[in-house]
Parts: structure tokens; C-alpha cells; sequence
């Protein structure tokens, strides 16, 4: 037990044990450079002193073991050295150190000797060992103990009597070595375990967090075991195995650093043990058996993904039902075991799984299921570290399968999170977010009700089908309208955004006349968004609901000053060759044609035309394609002009027929020689049959705009009359419709011909 004292004590007494350290080590290095060995000895025993101590805290212990320790290799060096030169045998020198006054100062030194004497091989290896290993009885308190088997198992690691070693004798001497870690590990073992139980019980849980700073320092004894080339699989299962598993009976907090070789081993031996290890409960009840499951699966889970191609049969076929059984065997054996445990142990079982069965998702399905039949009598956890293992439970297959829907198809998914309290669905349904974004998933369905959290992730809805694509967002919208006033204002304006791409993608289709056969219509998008909006207004959100209407309604005119801004810069830009620039230009004029209004586009489109005729030294004068914008302007001209008609009764302005004629006037007057006077004058007189129809809408703003284009006209194209059909047309006053096919048909071969 350490004494009573705080922080700034132990800084103090660490600090002392260091300088005591360091004066007795300059003195050792004095005498060991003068070859003086009575000295060397004197002063690193007094040195070695200072682990005597009882004052640290393991932490800061091993501190200063560390600095002994890096001592001590030099000290080695020296008695390799003497005994080389022959100024004193191995074996003197191994009986002198043993006179050193205390006995912890005495076994360090035992130790350094032994490696010494091993080296020269004038003795057995497994002779000096197991010396060593039954000397260090004599330290028996847990913390000093520990520290000095950690140093016997460092300097003889290299030195055991294994296949190809240099200290190899017998036949025997595999088991030699093999005896001596084991030793060494149940003797640290036993140390480790006495930790917990000495000293008032007050200070249990400090004692617990101290002996777990120390459990690598026992685990190193089964790597080193690991490390020895001569030890089989038979010889694992039948003398290694059954030691390490008569400790886990014996000692409940067995360190669980296990070797490789469990891999091929241990799911047998259980069998062949009737279980032994998941009986242990049935027989001691305080024995921790599930951190050695946990443990075991994750080891393995870890070999399987490190070395697949070695996997043996049994792992691949029989370890999943194994574990599964021993799993069921624990929990039922412990009846009072935490919810916390159990989920613990499912958590280890799945990631078992994922690693060795991937492509098995009936045996996750069944995981899963096991844990929702462990929570069935907890209506909400609220146990933190129990949510908290859920959550790592629930995560592991959306961290293995990078398509989301695999791991939300699974039918105990869903039900497992239903244990989960409101505020640790929050945090599942990020975690679910955060793994659709980092694997760019996209939902492509609208079959998605039950999975109301994937719905927060509306940026990342997506499909081709336009209508597909609206009832993902119609069953957004449903979920979304359910939040309260503290969800909305965050998850409102996500959809808007969303519903706007959709708009977009829509422009520049024949989708815009309603009607029942094309649902998918901006028309329809943009009454989706003013019902979400508006639910911001009840909230309240008075000022975010206005900013989403007026981004709704900016959204296409912000488009068209973009556009016209990108036409003017282009214009005046002679930067770029000819293939660059021919590229941007179409790209140009192909958006302009895809704008949400008509109109929009028409004006767009004409504009385009300044692209292929400027005025400078070096400009392009290109008068076909100068024509095809004008034609292509008309064209749409002409279905905004019937689609006036369907939805209003009427033919609707010909305001946009003046703009064109006023561009086909521009560039007559610039000498474009495709933009003739006949074709202006078909145009003047096509505008005035407009006008004349019964159906026109008298507008003054637009008869004076007309007649201030006239009188720019030349003089020449002024007075010409109407064509022949186009004036009996309107001299019989023939209906409105039978007007609008000869009007079409005129504007037909008006945007055809030439």
C-alpha cells in the first residue's frame, strides 16, 4: 500500500529517488572506469537502493526503474568485460553479488550476472534460469516484485534455449524455456493479482486503476512466449493453453495479452474442455470471463484481418457458433450481470464477425438479434456505458459496409435502436450521417419512412428520375414538418436547397405545363416549398421564413444576371483560342435555353447572338450563328406565346417579337449580310398580324415600343404590305385559332428559311 500523499510529495520523492540514482550511478561509472569492482558493485547496489521504495505510484515508479534500468545495461557491459579479461570468473562473480546487504538490490544484480553467465555458457541456460526465476521469491511486495520479474523476463528474453538459438541443448530445453516464462508470467501473475487485495478498502478503486498502468508488464511474458520458435501447436495446446487457463481460474484478473497461437487453439480446447473457461462463472462467480472473451475476440478478429490468407478452416467455419454459444453460456451463467457486459461482449462478437464473415449478413442480423433479446426487459438504457456500447454496436456495420442501405436493411437494426434514450439517438443518427458523407452515398428511393434520421441528410438525396426524386422529397417533408420549433429552423432550409437543385435540373424540359401527367414541375416543387416554409412562420421564424421565400424567388432571376453578365464578359474578352472560345460560347447559349421562364430564356438566347459579331480589330464576325441565336430566340418566342395562350385565354404580348426585331435591326446595321431586308420587313409584318389577332392584348406600353423601333427601321423595309394570306387572314377575321396555325406557319418559314 502506498502512503497517504499528494501530487507535489510524490514529485518530491520521485525527484529524491533520481538524484539518489544519478550520484550513485556517477560513482559507479568512476570505479567501473578504473576497473575497480568492489567499487562498481558497492555503488550500484546503493543505487538499486532506491527501488526499494515505497512511496510511488506504479507510474511514477516505473519512472524511476527506468533510469536503473538504463544504468544497469552499462554495469552489464563491464561484468561481460571483467570476466572476458579474466580479472574475475563468471562463476565468482555470480557468488559475490549475492552478499549485497538487501535482498532487492541483490537480485538485480543476481539478474545482470545470470545474463553474463548465460553468455559465457559455462553453465546450462535452463540451469541459470531457473535459478533466477526462484530467487525472485524473495521480493514479495506486488509493486517491486513485478518491476524485478519485468527485468529477469528483458535481459533473458534473447538468451532462452530455443531452435536455432545459440543456447539450444537437449531435447528438453524447449520445454525448459517455455517452463521458465510461464514461471516468470504465474509468479507476476500472482503479484499482480495480490495488488487488489491489500490495503483498506476505501482506496479499492485506487488500487484498481494502478494495477492496470502495470498489466503490460505481465502480458510481455505471453509475447515473449509467443516468440519461441519451438513451440508447436501441439505443444501449445497441450502444455502452454491448459497453464494460462488454470491462471484464469485461479486469478479472476488475468491480463489478457493472448498469443497467436490462441488463434488456432483455443476455440478447440474450449470444446474440448466442455467449455471449461465458460463454466468458470458457474464455479466463481467473481471471475471476469467476459474480458477474456472480448478480449480473445478481438485478437482474433484483429489476426483475421492482418493475415487473411492464412486463416485456418475452423475459423472460417466453426469459430462464429462457438462464440456465439460460450457468449449465451456466459450470460446466462450470470445472471446479474451488468447490461453494460453483455453488450460488451455482442460488440466483440460483431466485430468478429465483420472481420471473418463479411459476406455473412444473416450472422450480424443474428448478433444483433441476441442483443435486442438482452435489452427486452430495459424500456430506455440509462446506463451511460451501456448507450455508449450500443453505439459502437450499431456503428460497426456502417464503418465495414460503405452502401448504407446493407446495414439499415437489417431487420434487428432498427429494433436495437430503439433502446437507445432521445439523446443518444441524436448522436447514432450522426454517426449515420457522417458515414453516408464520408462513403458519398446517395439515397436513390423514396422508400424510406421507416428511417426518419437518414432524412436529415437531405443534401445527399439524389436521383436521376425527376419524379422519383420529388417523392423523396415529399416524404422529407413529412418528416421534416414533424420536428418541433427547436428542429425546424435547421432542417428547413436544407430541403429548400434540395428542392431548389430540382428546379434547376428541371429547367430547359418540356416539364412545364401542369397537368397530371408530369408531377415533377416546378410549379409543383415551388408549392412543396411555400407549405415547408410557411410551417416557419408558426414556429416562429419569421425572419428565416422571409429569406427562404425571397431565395425561392431570386433563384431564377439570380441566374438570369448571371447569365447575362457571363455573355457581356465573354463579349469583351479576346483572350482565348479559338477551341476555348467556341466551347464557352456554347456552353453559354446552352444555358441560356435552360432557364425556368420562357421569356428568360428567349432574352438570354438573343443576347448570345453579340457572342459571334464584335466590332474590334480582332473580333469574330460570324453572321450564321449570329442568325441561328436570332431564329433560335424566335422559336421560343413562339412557345411562350402559346403557352400564354393555354394557361391565360390569350395570345398574350408580342413584346418579345419587338426585342428580336430590334436585334435583327442592330446587326442589319452592322452589315451582317445574313440579316437581309427581306427578312426583316417578313418579321415587321408578322409582328403586326400579332397584333391585329382578336385574341391580342392591347397594351400600350408595347404599341409604343413597336412604333419607336419603326421609326428606326430603314426607309426602304417601311410600308410593305402584308402578305396575301396573312391579310385575308385578317381581313375575313377568320377565329382566333385558325389565325394563330397561318401565324405559326408564317413564323415557321420565317425561322426556316433565309
Amino acid at each position: 500500500m502506498l502512503p497517504d500523499g499528494g501530487a507535489d510529495d510524490e514529485e518530491r520523492w520521485l525527484a529524491e529517488g533520481i538524484a539518489g540514482v544519478q550520484q550513485n550511478a556517477f560513482y559507479m561509472h568512476r570505479a567501473v572506469d578504473s576497473n575497480n569492482l568492489k567499487d562498481a558493485l558497492k555503488y550500484s547496489a546503493q543505487m538499486l537502493s532506491e527501488l526499494r521504495t515505497s512511496r510511488l505510484s506504479p507510474h511514477k515508479y516505473y519512472d524511476l526503474y527506468m533510469r536503473a534500468f538504463d544504468e544497469m545495461r552499462k554495469l552489464e557491459m563491464f561484468f561481460r568485460e571483467e570476466t572476458r579479461r579474466g580479472s574475475c570468473s563468471v562463476v565468482d562473480l555470480y557468488e559475490l553479488v549475492q552478499h549485497a546487504g538487501n535482498v532487492l538490490p541483490r537480485l538485480y544484480l543476481l539478474c545482470t550476472v545470470g545474463s553474463v553467465y548465460i553468455k559465457s555458457k559455462e553453465a546450462p541456460a535452463k540451469d541459470v534460469l531457473k535459478d533466477l526465476v526462484e530467487m525472485c521469491r524473495g521480493i514479495q511486495h506486488p509493486l517491486r516484485g513485478l518491476f524485478l520479474r519485468s527485468y529477469l523476463s528483458q535481459i533473458s528474453r534473447d538468451k532462452l534455449p530455443d531452435i536455432g538459438s545459440e543456447y539450444e541443448g537437449d531435447a528438453d530445453s524447449i520445454n525448459d524455456a517455455v517452463e521458465f516464462v510461464l514461471q516468470n508470467f504465474i509468479e507476476m501473475n500472482k503479484l499482480w493479482v495480490r495488488m487488489q487485495q491489500q490495503g483498506p478498502v476505501r482506496e479499492k478503486e485506487k488500487r484498481g486503476k494502478e494495477r492496470n498502468e502495470l498489466r503490460d508488464l505481465v502480458g510481455k511474458n505471453l509475447h515473449v512466449l509467443s516468440q519461441i520458435e519451438g513451440v508447436d501447436l501441439d505443444m501449445y495446446k497441450e502444455t502452454v493453453l491448459p497453464r494460462i487457463l488454470e491462471q484464469i481460474i485461479a486469478c479472476p484478473r488475468l491480463s489478457n495479452d493472448v498469443d497467436d497461437y490462441n488463434v488456432t487453439s483455443l476455440v478447440d480446447y474450449l470444446n474440448e474442455l466442455n467449455y471449461k473457461v465458460i463454466l468458470v462463472p458457474l464455479i466463481n462467480p467473481n471471475v471476469d470471463i467476459k474480458t477474456v472473451l472480448s478480449q480473445l475476440m478481438d485478437r482474433l478478429s484483429s489476426y483475421a484481418t492482418t493475415s487473411p490468407e492464412v486463416l485456418p478452416e475452423f475459423l472460417q467455419v466453426e469459430a462464429f457458433a462457438k462464440f456465439s454459444k460460450a457468449i449465451g453460456k456466459v450470460i446466462e451463467a450470470q445472471v446479474d450481470m451488468p447490461v453494460v457486459g453483455a453488450v460488451t461482449l455482442y460488440v466483440s462478437l460483431l466485430t468478429f464477425t465483420l472481420r471473418v464473415h463479411p459476406d455473412r449478413l444473416d450472422y450480424v442480423d443474428q448478433v444483433l438479434g441476441a442483443c435486442v433479446k438482452k435489452l427486452s426487459g430495459n424500456a430506455k438504457l440509462q446506463d451511460s456505458r451501456a448507450t455508449k456500447q450500443i453505439v459502437a454496436l450499431l456503428s460497426a456495420p456502417l464503418e465495414k459496409y460503405s452502401d448504407i442501405v446493407t446495414a439499415l436493411e437489417l431487420s434487428n437494426y432498427p429494433r436495437v435502436m430503439d433502446y437507445l434514450d432521445n439523446s443518444t439517438t441524436k448522436v447514432m443518427a450522426l454517426v449515420i450521417i457522417q458515414s453516408i458523407m464520408k462513403n458519398t452515398a446517395c439515397i436513390s428511393t423514396s422508400d424510406k419512412e421507416e428511417q426518419s434520421s437518414v432524412a436529415r441528410l437531405i443534401h445527399m438525396l439524389h436521383n436521376d428520375d425527376h419524379e422519383e426524386m420529388l417523392k423523396i422529397l415529399c416524404i422529407v417533408q413529412k418528416h421534416i414538418l414533424q420536428g418541433g420549433p427547436k428542429r425546424l429552423p435547421f432542417t428547413v432550409p436544407s430541403l429548400v436547397f434540395s428542392a431548389l437543385k430540382l428546379v434547376r435540373r428541371l429547367q430547359g424540359q418540356d416539364g412545364d405545363v401542369i397537368g397530371e401527367e408530369v408531377p415533377a414541375t416546378p410549379k409543383k416543387i415551388f408549392q412543396i416549398l411555400h407549405q415547408t416554409i410557411e410551417a416557419l412562420s408558426c414556429v416562429p421564424s419569421p425572419e428565416l421564413a422571409l429569406r427562404l421565400y425571397l431565395l425561392c424567388a431570386e433563384d431564377s432571376k439570380a441566374q438570369i444576371t448571371a447569365i447575362h453578365l457571363i455573355i457581356g464578359t465573354l463579349q469583351r474578352m479576346n483572350i482565348f483560342g479559338v477551341e476555348n472560345r467556341d466551347t464557352l460560347t456554347h456552353k453559354t447559349t446552352g444555358y441560356s435555353a435552360k432557364l425556368l421562364k420562357k421569356p428568360d430564356q428567349c432574352r438570354a438566347v438573343y443576347a448570345c447572338s453579340h457572342l459571334f459579331w464584335t466590332d474590334d480589330q480582332d473580333g469574330i464576325m460570324d453572321g450564321e450563328r449570329v442568325l441561328l441565336c436570332l431564329k433560335r430566340a424566335l422559336r421560343i418566342a413562339n412557345a411562350a406565346q402559346q403557352m400564354a395562350n393555354v394557361t391565360r385565354g390569350n395570345s398574350g404580348s408580342v413584346a418579345l417579337f419587338i426585342e428580336i426585331l430590334n436585334k435583327y435591326l442592330y446587326f442589319f446595321e452592322k452589315g451582317i449580310p445574313e440579316i437581309t431586308n427581306t427578312v426583316i420587313q417578313d418579321l415587321i409584318e408578322l409582328i403586326r398580324a400579332e397584333k391585329q389577332s382578336d385574341n391580342s392584348v392591347a397594351d400600350p406600353s408595347t404599341e409604343a415600343f413597336f412604333a419607336s423601333t419603326l421609326r428606326k427601321q430603314p426607309a426602304w423595309a417601311a410600308g410593305q404590305a402584308l402578305p396575301d394570306c396573312l391579310r385575308a387572314c385578317t381581313d375575313a377575321h377568320a377565329p382566333a385559332l385558325t389565325c394563330r396555325y397561318i401565324l405559326g406557319s408564317q413564323l415557321l418559314r420565317f425561322v426556316d428559311d433565309s
